[in-house]
């Protein structure tokens, strides 16, 4: 006998899968008109001025014109609903568009470095008037894109890595316009390249971390503060189980962990009539103690004599 998500408690076969991702498109819509728009100008002020720091501020901002349409695709492929192949219909494309978002960003802060370094020995001409101008361009494109997206960014992996992008890039606009006033003031042309270099030391750390946070949730690692061990000593605390065993738990998407078990039940359990109410029990344990939707946790409860046939496993 296997039993999980589903009907039982009125809810029906939706799963909740859609999570409200189409809420979010109008916002990332704007966010991606005005980010493109910046990136324009920001390549046409490197190009007039020479500056480092624009040049990979524009670059960056090209990664989030890229990073924001991949979000933007992800978002509307998100709202699709399952079907026969596609289980959980496209909730993964989220962790998808985050880790090549983070890819990306990877790839523009490692060549932020590398110029940088580059350019503190030789730093080019630099024309302060205008770094300063397309600085705040950008700045204020970037304030109005982390005000459209703000209180949606915690919605899922994928609206974060797209809140965070923007922020990465007003805090770059904010180096480029510090940088531009060293130059204008004092003359020290080396201040560009370390804008360069501090605009790369805000990129890399959040990409590494999106990565990893989506690195882990492809591997099908334990969601966060779901300890294992702890699950299996609590269903063993039940009346009636004896043995748990193929325990696994995963994340499909944001706020969408699983969890399934074979559960080893006394023999009695499946002539007298409430091994139904045990199932309500074992998913009502997951719930209540741990970060797993209680529709989505999936047990098989079985007996002794049909764990001893099943061939060794993991877990």
């Amino acid at each position: 006998m296997s039993a999980g998500h589903g009907p039982s408690r009125g809810q029906g076969h939706s799963h909740g899968h859609a999570h409200g991702p189409h809420t979010h498109r109008g916002r990332l819509a704007l966010a991606f008109a005005v980010t493109a728009a910046i990136f324009v100008a920001e390549v046409f002020g490197a190009i007039l001025t020479g500056s480092l720091a624009l040049l990979v501020d524009a670059a960056h901002m090209l990664t989030d014109v890229l990073g924001l349409g991949i979000a933007l695709i992800a978002a509307a492929l998100m709202a699709r609903p399952p079907s026969g192949r596609r289980t959980w219909g496209w909730l993964r494309a989220e962790v998808l568009a985050a880790g090549a978002q983070a890819t990306i960003l990877l790839v523009v802060g490692a060549y932020a470095l590398y110029e940088g370094v580059r350019r503190l020995w030789a730093p080019p001409e630099i024309s302060a008037g205008g770094l300063l101008l397309f600085g705040v361009i950008g700045l204020v494109g970037n304030l109005l894109s982390m005000a459209v997206l703000a209180s949606s960014r915690d919605a899922n992996l994928n609206m974060r890595a797209a809140f965070l992008e923007v922020v990465n890039d007003a805090l770059g606009s904010v180096a480029v316009i510090v940088s531009a006033l060293v130059i204008a003031l004092t003359g020290w042309a080396r201040a560009d390249a370390v804008a360069g270099l501090l605009i790369a030391a805000l990129i890399l750390p959040r990409a590494v971390i999106i990565l990893r946070e989506s690195g882990s949730i492809l591997l099908e690692t334990a969601p966060p503060g779901l300890d294992l061990a702890e699950v299996r000593a609590h269903l063993l605390g039940l009346p009636h189980v004896v043995g748990v065993h193929d325990l696994h738990a995963s994340t499909v998407a944001t706020g969408l962990p699983t969890l399934t078990a074979h559960v080893v039940l006394e023999d009695e359990c499946f002539t007298d009539g409430h091994a139904l109410e045990i199932l309500e029990h074992l998913q009502e344990c997951v719930a209540s103690h741990f970060p797993v939707n209680v529709l989505h946790s999936t047990f098989q409860l079985e007996t002794a004599a049909h764990r001893d046939r099943e061939p060794p496993t993991h877990g």
